[in-house]
């Protein structure tokens, strides 16, 4: 069995349905008597809500998960040389890609049919924090196999600020001595290069010092170019927020006026009921009365055809 791709497929899966699907495949394996693909399998750990939407997002958004991918890399290496100023700038501008790229991953599990809290939506940004901060959150988050939230990430704390070169106080030339005239041939020959050492030295030293400094202008130049990149995201992910709380407030308009006109609907209901329980009670008093009505009639028709036959039988007596 591919441990590989039956992981890759129950992270696909909302939280919900995880567990059922991964003994599934542990009693496959144990079945298939792969027990080392069973004994992996069963340590996948469910993800919580938080970790699956941010899943859905490196899922399902490939594009912008690569660019903070590439942003985190950036961002580790930076805060190495970056001063406190351009520090703070760059986390101003993480903060905002972080809170529109968690606000997208809400919309995605919203219309995935698994909707966020307040809660969970905190938890998802600290799990982005946490991509930036941290190259196993990240690794495991570019796969979208994230089973927890890490640790809140403050200030990139992991990463140990590189501190910067402290130049060599070039050494004092001591005073010129009277020269001695040397004892033998191999004194003086070795008496100038002893001179020329120190100088080497530090030349060698100027020279590593201005690699670095260059090594740290380029870092400083990609850091820039991740920021500002980071801004013009940051500024379409807000665009996307503000599209998707605009489509928000009108289903929520349609959404009231829909229970506006069923709570009208319901009441006219409720009238016509009562409508209908008075023209029953109508109909029922009425055809009382026509019962009533009809009995007295028969026996109105009884009464006169007695009195018909009497009249009838006195005529007969009458006539001579």
């Amino acid at each position: 069995m591919d441990v590989e791709l039956i992981a890759d497929e129950l992270y696909g899966l909302k939280p919900s349905e995880f567990t059922a699907a991964r003994d599934a495949y542990v009693a496959e394996a144990r079945r298939a008597k792969d027990s080392a693909a069973a004994k992996a399998i069963a340590g996948l750990r469910r993800p919580p809500l938080s970790a699956w939407t941010a899943n859905l997002l490196a899922r399902q958004r490939a594009k912008e998960a690569e660019q903070f991918l590439a942003l985190g890399e950036t961002l580790r290496e930076a805060h190495r040389t970056l001063d406190a100023e351009q520090l703070r700038a760059a986390s101003r501008q993480r903060h905002q890609l972080v809170t529109a790229l968690a606000h997208t991953a809400a919309v995605l599990a919203r219309e995935a049919g698994q909707p966020v809290s307040d809660t969970v939506l905190r938890e998802i940004e600290q799990i982005l924090h946490g991509v930036l901060a941290h190259p196993d959150v990240a690794e495991l988050w570019a796969k979208g196999r994230l089973a927890k939230v890490p640790e809140a990430a403050v200030g990139f704390a992991a990463v140990a600020p590189l501190e910067a070169p402290v130049r060599p106080t070039p050494a004092k030339k001591p005073a010129p001595k009277k020269r001695r005239e040397p004892e033998d041939d191999s004194a003086a020959k070795e008496k100038p290069a002893a001179k020329e050492m120190p100088g080497r030295e530090e030349q060698k030293q100027e020279q590593e010092q201005e690699q670095e400094q260059r090594q740290r202008l380029r870092e400083l130049e990609r850091a820039r170019a991740a920021a500002k990149e980071a801004d013009t995201e940051t500024a379409r992910r807000e665009r996307e927020v503000g599209e998707a709380q605009q489509a928000q407030d009108a289903a929520e308009a349609k959404k009231d006026e829909a229970a506006q006109q069923v709570h009208r609907l319901e009441r006219e209901l409720e009238q016509a009921r009562r409508t209908e329980l008075k023209a029953a009670e109508a109909v029922a008093a009425a055809a009382k009365a026509v019962k009533s009505a009809q009995a007295a009639l028969h026996e109105a028709r009884r009464t006169a055809e007695r009195t018909g036959r009497e009249v009838r039988r006195l005529e007969q007596r009458g006539r001579p």
